[in-house]
């Protein structure tokens, strides 16, 4: 089940948000919140995944704590 969120944003923020999704075929502001979310929650979880499993493969640093650990600096 979807549940409703909520959002207050500056009119400058939805003016630009309103903008941007007419000119990148979004239909409705909520579709380019939507798609954004997706790709800040899942797009780089995926790219981390993917440079953990080739970092291990390699042996660039070893585990994966160990790539955590680089990565934080």
């Amino acid at each position: 089940m979807n549940k409703q969120v909520n959002v207050r944003l500056s009119e400058k923020m939805l003016v630009s948000a309103k903008d941007y999704a007419e000119k990148n075929g979004f239909g409705t502001v909520q579709e380019f919140i939507k798609e954004t979310l997706r790709e800040k929650l899942f797009e780089e979880k995926k790219l981390l995944n993917k440079l953990i499993k080739i970092s291990e493969e390699k042996n660039l640093y070893g585990t994966e704590k160990e790539l955590f650990r680089k990565l934080k600096r």
